[in-house]
């Protein structure tokens, strides 16, 4: 394992930048917001952690890119900020769902929750589901896996078409597996940060996918060209989990994040890391670092305690619907609401506690 440790004067530069204007734009933070961002100088704090690198195959050593600043993102024409006129974030769900239409819904619920809270001050709105055919995507069998895929460049394209002309962004949400193009194997999400799209699968963050037990496997051969797109009617969806429902919010906050122009954070860890593998999405923490999170402060402009508050809400409000049965299809072995989130949550009150407010203001 390698650990990436940037300099305090590094993390410094990145968060507070030389620029005057930026740092006078800094000092209207309160103190206590500006003791809790400063803790990323911290080489051995406890909120804020160095990224470390577990295999050659992860995200960094695989995809080497430039690091964004904070000031790189302010002073870049791909910004996105929300306006009075376009402010909604839209989550188009595309294909099937699964077949429990109470679990569904309540996981789909679950979700737009917690988008509201994490883009907090933000409407979210949740549409669909729309059948595969209206977004007339390419499609195929993974040779890999035998799993159906769908093109995630076809769908950005028809999200463009659809986006709301309130919408601050759109992005698709789908069971089925994704591919960007022929030569590739498959990808977990994509975006287009100038038009504001952006699209997702978690048929990879079942835990039985790269199992040859997998259920959405193709028992047998099929010829796509005479099934068309009827081959989904009755495609194979991954059980609606609480490890599915984290890696959800992972992803689905990590695509929006990027529609706002936020690239992949390489300063500490943070839910804003390019991940390569699963192994790898699941390290990355669900919250931002100081330097992502000014960045999305600087565009909302939410109150940092605010959005702790609203996000450890969500969690309680989570775990008390649990609590009264509402997950009781869970597997027996598998980790519940309550486990999954604990450790967010714990996170969560110790910042709060920093900006100096109660569990409950």
């Amino acid at each position: 394992m390698r650990v990436i440790r940037h300099s305090a004067d590094t993390l410094r530069d990145a968060l507070l930048s030389d620029n005057p204007p930026l740092q006078k734009l800094f000092e209207e933070y309160t103190v206590a917001e500006r003791t809790l961002l400063c803790q990323a100088f911290q080489a051995d704090g406890s909120i804020f952690h160095p990224i470390t690198i577990h295999s050659p195959s992860d995200w960094i050593p695989s995809h080497p890119e430039p690091a964004e600043s904070f000031k790189d993102f302010y002073y870049k024409s791909s910004r996105r900020v929300p306006t009075p006129k376009r402010k909604t974030i839209y989550v188009q769900t595309i294909g099937p769902f699964g077949d429990d239409d109470v679990r569904t819904h309540r996981y789909i619920g679950w979700l737009k929750g917690y988008c509201q809270a994490f883009f907090y001050g933000l409407p979210v709105k949740i549409q669909g589901p729309i059948p595969v055919s209206d977004t007339g995507c390419a499609f195929r069998i993974n040779d890999m896996t035998q799993n159906l895929q769908i093109h995630a460049g076809d769908l950005l394209k028809y999200l463009k078409q659809v986006k709301p002309d309130d919408a601050l962004c759109i992005v698709g949400a789908t069971m089925i597996d994704l591919y960007p193009r022929d030569s590739w194997n498959f990808v977990f999400g994509t975006a287009s940060l100038t038009e504001g799209v952006g699209v997702f699968s978690f048929a990879r963050y079942d835990d039985d996918f790269y199992s040859p037990r997998y259920k959405g496997r193709l028992k047998q051969r099929v010829k796509l060209a005479d099934e068309g797109y009827s081959v989904f009617d009755k495609s194979y969806t991954p059980p609606i989990t609480s490890p599915l429902l984290i890696r959800s919010c992972k992803t689905l906050t990590h695509e929006i994040g990027h529609m706002f122009g936020i690239h992949h954070c390489q300063w500490l860890q943070c839910v804003m890391q390019g991940s390569n593998h699963l192994e790898e999405s699941d390290r990355r923490p669900l919250d931002l670092c100081p330097v992502c999170l000014r960045k999305l402060q600087s565009a909302i402009g939410f109150k940092i305690a605010d959005r702790y508050q609203a996000l450890l809400q969500w969690i309680l409000e989570m775990e008390n619907t649990f609590a009264f049965g509402a997950c009781d299809q869970e597997q027996p072995s598998s980790p519940t609401l309550i486990d999954v989130f604990k450790d967010h949550r714990e996170w969560l009150k110790m910042c709060i506690n920093v900006l100096g407010v109660g569990p409950g203001h």
